[in-house]
C-alpha cells in the first residue's frame, strides 16, 4: 500500500508474523520495511527487492526499473526515451531481434498482455511475468533484463524498422484527448519541463531517429545508480537474490556521471485559467486544481496525514454523489481527489462533468460545497461513516494478506524505489490504522478545508464542445465565480439518516427440497420449494471474497422491438432509485462498513444479478438480492437527473469519430433490423419511469426459473439457512421462459465500407469473417486457437515487418444458443494512406494460413500460452463462475469432465491447419475503415 525509505543493506528478516511495539506508533517513527521483502544494494549501485509470494502459483513478476524517463531527454531526443524501450526488444547481447518475444511466448508469456514496458516522465519500467516451474526460465529472463541494462545493440537497420512502430503508437494517441492535453499542459505545468517532454515525443524526431542519440540516452541514464531489479513470486528468495547478483553485479559501476535532473513544477501566486474547445468533444468539464509540493509517506505521521486526506475526500465525494442525483444539479457527476501529480508535485482537485451550458454553474456548485465545508465543517456522522468504511477496507486487505497477487507487491516496490514511499506491509499498516484512526477528530479533518483553497498555485481547466449554439464561458466569467463565493450565503449541510432495518420485516422463509453433490466440480446443488436453484462452490482462492451470479432465461428477447432501448436502460434507471424504503444516498449510508453489493442487468437472452461480498457480509448480500427482486424503487428526481446528460451525450455523439464508426458497423451488419437502432435524442421520449419499473418487475419479480451461483470463501452450512430465508422467500409463479430468436441475422456476402470522420491523421480498420457451423467445444476451441495463431502472424507482419501498426487484435466467437454461428474479428490502426496496403497484407496472411499449415513452433507457442493462462485462471473464482454458469445455461451436465487440459494437450498442426481452412474463408467478409474527413 505504501512505501518507506529502506536501508541499503539486504533485509534478511524472516517473513513470519511480527508484533508491533508501542514505539512504532510514534508519529515521528520511520515506517519499517516489511520483513517479508529483502532489500539490498549491489556494489555497483543497483538496488534490488526480493519476496516470495505464491499467488499466482508457479509464477514470478520481474521488473527492471530505470529512474529515467522523457524528462531527461535532450532537445534532439524528444521521444527517444520511449524509443529506447522499444529497442530493448529488438536485439541485445544475448537475444537477437525479437528472440526474447518468441522465447517468452514459447513458455506462455504473451507480448503486450504480459511482457511489456512503459516509459513515463521520470521512469522506464520493464515488465516480465514468467513461470517458475521449468528449468532455465528464470535464468534466461534475468539475462534479458541484464541485457536491457547493459547490452542493447541499437542496430541501425532495426532502428529504422522500429520508427514505423513508434510512430504508429504516437498516431494511436492522437485525437481529442491529445489536443486538449496540448492546450492544458503548458498552463498546468507552466515553467516546467513536464510541459514539453511528453513521453511519446515529437513525430519528426521519431521519424528520423538513428542510433546516435538513442545510444546517448541509454549510456547517460541506463546506469547502475539509477536502476532497481524487483523479483516477487513463487520461488526461493535466496535463488532470486543469487540470480540478481550473478546477472547484475558484473555491470561496471559508472564514474563521471551526468547529473540526474530533478524537474520541478514552479509555484505561482495567482490563478491560471485554461479554456479549450474541440469539435470532437462530447461533454463539458470544469476542474480546479491546487498544486502543492509532493512529500513521500515515510513516517507514521505521514501515514496519518494520508488518512486525513482520504477521509476528507470520502466525505465531500459522498456529498457530490447525493447532489448529482438531484433533478436540478448542474453537473452529471463531480468529485474531489488528492494525490501525486508528477514526481515531487502533489495536487488537490475538484472536478465536474457539467451538463451542457452549465459549466459556470457547475464550477459554482463544486466550489460552494468546498466553501460549505470551510465555513461549517463536516458532520460527526459523516466522519463516523468514512472512518468505518476506511477501517473496513484495511480489514479486508489484511484478511487477504496471504492471497495478495505478486503484481501488487511489485507495484509497491517500484514506487518505493522511485519516490521513497514506505513499504511497511499490510500487517503493520492495519495495526497502525487501528490505533490512529479512532483518534482522528472532526476538527482535524475540517481544518484541511482551510488549506484546500486560495488563489496561489490554482489552475482552472475548462473544456467545452466546439459546436454551434453552445456558448463557451469567458475567463472573466470563470474568475468571477471565486469572487461571488465570498459574499454568498451558504447554509450548513443537513442530512437525515434512517435507523430502520434494511428489511424491516423478515419474509417467510422457504426450504431446500432437494440437495445434490457434484464431486467433479466440488459443487452443492440445492432446489428450493419456490423453484429457485442454488449452486455453491467453496474455494480458498481469496479469503475475503464471495462472488454471486444469478440469471433467468429470457432477457430482452422477450420484450417488443419498440421496448429494447427502454429495457437496456431499465436496470440503470431503477437502481438509481435505491431499494425498499431507502433512496440511493440513504442506502449507501445504511451499508456503511458492509462489503456487499448487488447489481442487475438485462441481456439479450437473460436477466442477471451479479454480486460480491465479504464472508461476514453474506447475509447483507442476500438481503440486497431480495430487495432488488421484490422492492425496486423508482425515484422520479433521480430519473429526471439522468435524462439531461443522456440527451447531451446522444446529441453530441456524432462528434466522436469512434462512436460514428461503431454505429456504422453495428447498423450495417444488422441490415436495418428494428432492434438495432442508432441511439438518438428523440428516443429518450420513449422512456417512461412507470413502464420501466413494470419491465423491471416483469424480468426480476418472478424467481421461478432463476439460478443462483455462489463461488468463493463460502461455507454451505452457513449459506443454506440464509438461502432459505432470502431466496426461498422470493415470489415465484412457476413461470419458465425460453429466449426468442429475434435478433438480426448474421451478415452474408462481402461488405466494404469507409467512414470519414475525425480530424487526426489516423485510421482504424475492422475486418470480420463469419459463417455457420455445428457447434462443439472442440470446434469452438479450434476457432479460438486459429485466432491466436492469426494474431501472432499479423503482429509479425503488420508491426514487425511493415512497421505499419502498433498493435493488432484478433478475437473469435462461436455462438451455441438459438443459432450456431461463428465470427472472427480483426482490428488494427494505421496511417490513412496505408489502410489499403495493410488490408492487402492481412488478406495475404489469411491466404497463407489457409494454404500452409502453421509450424510446430507456432502451435507449441499457442498451446503453452493457453496452458499457462489456464493454470492461473483455475485459481480464480471468475473462472468457475463462467464454467458452471455456461454448463447450466447450455443444458450440459454439471458432472461432466473438465477437458480443458486434455483439449490443449491434443492441439496439433494438422488440427489447426484443418480449422484454418474451415474458418479463414472470406465468403462472408466485412471490412470497415475509419478515415479522417480530410481523406475524402
Amino acid at each position: 500500500m505504501l512505501a518507506s525509505v529502506a536501508t541499503a543493506e539486504a533485509q534478511t528478516a524472516s517473513p513470519a508474523r511480527r508484533t508491533v511495539s508501542r514505539d512504532s506508533f510514534a508519529l515521528n517513527a520511520v515506517l519499517p520495511v516489511d520483513p517479508a521483502v529483502r532489500v539490498g544494494t549491489l556494489p555497483n549501485g543497483i538496488r534490488y527487492y526480493v519476496r516470495r509470494n505464491s499467488k499466482p502459483e508457479q509464477r514470478a513478476e520481474l521488473r527492471l526499473v530505470v529512474n529515467a524517463g522523457s524528462i531527461l531527454e535532450d532537445e534532439d531526443q524528444r521521444g527517444l526515451a520511449h524509443f529506447v524501450e522499444h529497442m530493448a526488444f529488438n536485439g541485445t547481447t544475448n537475444f537477437a531481434k525479437n528472440d526474447i518475444v518468441k522465447y517468452l511466448e514459447s513458455i506462455g508469456v504473451r507480448f503486450g498482455a504480459d511482457l511489456n514496458a512503459y516509459t513515463g516522465f521520470d521512469e522506464t519500467v520493464y515488465i516480465l511475468p514468467v513461470p517458475t516451474d521449468s528449468a532455465g526460465i528464470l535464468e534466461r529472463s534475468f539475462r534479458f533484463l541484464g541485457d536491457v541494462a547493459s547490452g542493447i545493440r541499437f542496430d541501425s537497420l532495426d532502428v529504422v524498422a522500429e520508427r514505423g512502430v513508434v510512430l504508429a503508437e504516437w498516431r494511436d494517441g492522437l485525437g481529442v484527448g491529445e489536443r486538449l492535453r496540448d492546450k492544458q499542459f503548458p498552463v498546468i505545468f507552466r515553467g516546467s519541463r513536464y510541459a514539453e517532454r511528453l513521453p511519446i515525443g515529437k513525430p519528426d524526431i521519431i521519424e528520423h531517429a538513428n542510433p546516435g542519440p538513442l545510444k546517448r540516452f541509454w549510456r547517460d541514464w541506463y546506469r547502475p545508480d539509477l536502476m532497481a531489479v524487483i523479483a516477487v513470486g513463487d520461488a526461493d528468495p535466496a535463488r532470486l537474490e543469487r540470480l540478481i547478483r550473478t546477472t547484475f553485479a558484473p555491470i561496471p559501476k559508472r564514474t563521471a556521471l551526468r547529473a540526474r535532473l530533478l524537474a520541478t513544477v514552479p509555484s505561482h501566486d495567482s490563478t491560471l485559467v485554461t479554456i479549450a474547445t474541440d469539435k470532437e468533444l462530447t461533454s463539458s468539464n470544469v476542474g480546479v486544481l491546487w498544486k502543492r509540493p509532493g512529500t513521500p509517506t515515510r513516517t507514521v505521521g505521514d501515514l496519518r496525514n494520508d488518512l486525513l486526506d482520504d477521509l476528507y475526500d470520502r466525505m465531500i465525494n459522498q456529498r457530490f454523489t447525493e447532489l448529482a442525483l438531484r433533478a436540478d444539479a448542474p453537473f452529471v457527476n463531480a468529485g474531489a481527489s488528492s494525490g501525486t501529480f508528477v514526481r515531487g508535485s502533489a495536487y488537490y482537485s475538484l472536478d465536474a462533468n457539467a451538463r451542457e451550458g452549465k459549466v459556470v454553474e457547475s464550477l459554482q456548485a463544486v466550489l460552494t460545497e468546498a466553501e460549505r465545508v470551510q465555513r461549517h465543517g463536516f458532520l460527526a456522522a459523516e466522519l463516523d461513516r468514512a472512518r468505518t468504511n476506511m477501517l473496513r477496507g484495511y480489514e479486508r486487505a489484511h484478511a487477504e494478506r496471504d492471497k495478495t497477487p505478486s503484481g501488487a507487491f511489485v507495484d509497491e516496490y517500484v514506487n518505493h524505489y522511485l519516490t521513497g514511499d514506505g513499504i511497511p506491509g499490510i500487517a503493520f499498516e492495519y495495526a497502525v490504522v487501528q490505533k490512529l484512526l479512532p483518534g482522528v477528530t472532526l476538527a482535524e479533518v475540517n481544518a484541511l478545508a482551510q488549506s484546500r483553497g486560495g488563489a496561489a498555485n490554482r489552475v482552472v481547466t475548462v473544456t467545452v464542445p466546439d459546436k454551434d449554439g453552445l456558448v463557451v464561458p469567458t475567463e472573466a466569467e470563470v474568475r468571477r465565480v471565486f469572487g461571488t463565493l465570498v459574499a454568498a450565503e451558504i447554509a450548513p449541510w443537513v442530512e437525515t439518516v434512517s435507523d430502520a432495518a434494511l428489511v424491516p420485516t423478515l419474509p417467510t422463509p422457504g426450504r431446500v427440497t432437494s440437495e445434490k453433490h457434484i464431486a467433479t466440480l466440488g459443487v452443492t446443488d440445492w432446489t428450493l420449494a419456490n423453484g429457485v436453484r442454488v449452486l455453491v462452490k467453496p474455494t480458498d482462492f481469496n479469503a475475503d471474497q464471495i462472488v454471486m451470479s444469478a440469471w433467468s432465461p429470457g432477457g430482452a428477447s422477450l420484450v417488443s422491438d419498440r421496448d429494447v432501448f427502454k429495457t437496456s436502460l431499465t436496470p440503470t434507471v431503477i437502481e438509481r432509485g435505491g431499494v425498499g424504503a431507502f433512496a440511493l444516498p440513504d442506502l449507501v449510508k445504511k451499508l456503511t462498513g458492509k462489503a456487499a453489493s448487488v447489481n442487475t442487468s438485462i441481456g439479450d437472452l437473460s436477466e442477471n444479478l451479479s454480486g460480491r461480498a465479504s464472508p461476514q457480509d453474506l447475509e447483507t448480500l442476500l438481503q440486497l438480492t431480495w430487495l432488488r427482486m421484490t422492492s425496486p424503487r423508482a425515484d422520479t428526481a433521480a430519473f429526471q437527473a439522468l435524462l439531461p446528460p443522456l440527451e447531451t451525450a446522444l446529441r453530441n455523439k456524432d462528434a466522436n469519430p469512434g462512436a460514428v464508426f461503431s454505429d456504422t458497423v453495428q447498423v450495417t451488419l444488422a441490415g436495418g433490423h428494428p432492434r438495432v437502432r442508432p441511439l438518438t435524442p428523440d428516443m429518450l421520449g420513449e422512456l417512461d419511469l412507470g413502464e420501466m419499473l413494470a419491465i423491471y418487475r416483469d424480468r426480476f419479480g418472478d424467481a421461478s426459473d432463476f439460478t443462483f451461483l455462489f463461488v468463493g470463501n463460502v461455507d454451505p452450512a452457513i449459506l443454506k439457512p440464509l438461502v432459505e430465508q432470502w431466496l426461498g422467500s422470493l415470489p415465484a409463479s412457476g413461470r419458465h421462459e425460453t429466449p426468442r430468436d429475434v435478433g438480426p441475422k448474421q451478415f452474408t456476402g462481402q461488405i466494404d465500407k469507409a467512414v470519414h470522420k475525425g480530424i487526426a491523421p489516423q485510421s482504424q480498420t475492422a475486418v470480420l469473417l463469419a459463417g455457420t457451423a455445428p457447434w462443439s467445444r472442440e470446434e469452438a476451441y479450434l476457432l479460438s486457437s486459429v485466432g491466436e495463431v492469426l494474431e501472432m502472424r499479423l503482429l509479425d507482419r503488420l508491426r514487425e515487418a511493415l512497421g505499419g501498426t502498433y498493435s493488432v487484435s484478433v478475437s473469435t466467437a462461436f455462438s451455441r444458443r438459438l443459432r450456431q454461428e461463428w465470427q472472427i474479428a480483426i482490428s488494427y490502426g494505421s496511417a490513412p494512406d496505408n489502410a489499403d496496403p495493410m488490408f492487402k497484407a492481412v488478406e495475404q496472411e489469411l491466404d497463407s494460413l489457409r494454404r500452409v499449415p502453421p509450424s510446430a513452433a507456432e502451435v507449441e507457442r499457442v498451446r503453452e500460452q493457453q496452458r499457462r493462462e489456464l493454470e492461473v485462471a483455475k485459481k480464480q473464482n471468475g473462472y468457475w463462475v463462467n464454467l458452471i454458469r455456461g454448463r447450466v445455461e447450455n443444458g450440459d451436465p454439471l458432472d461432466g469432465p473438465i477437458e480443458d487440459e486434455t483439449r490443449i494437450a491434443g492441439l496439433t498442426v494438422d488440427k489447426l491447419a484443418a480449422a484454418a481452412q474451415r474458418y479463414l474463408v472470406e465468403t462472408n467478409r466485412a471490412r470497415f475503415v475509419l478515415l479522417p474527413e480530410s481523406s475524402r
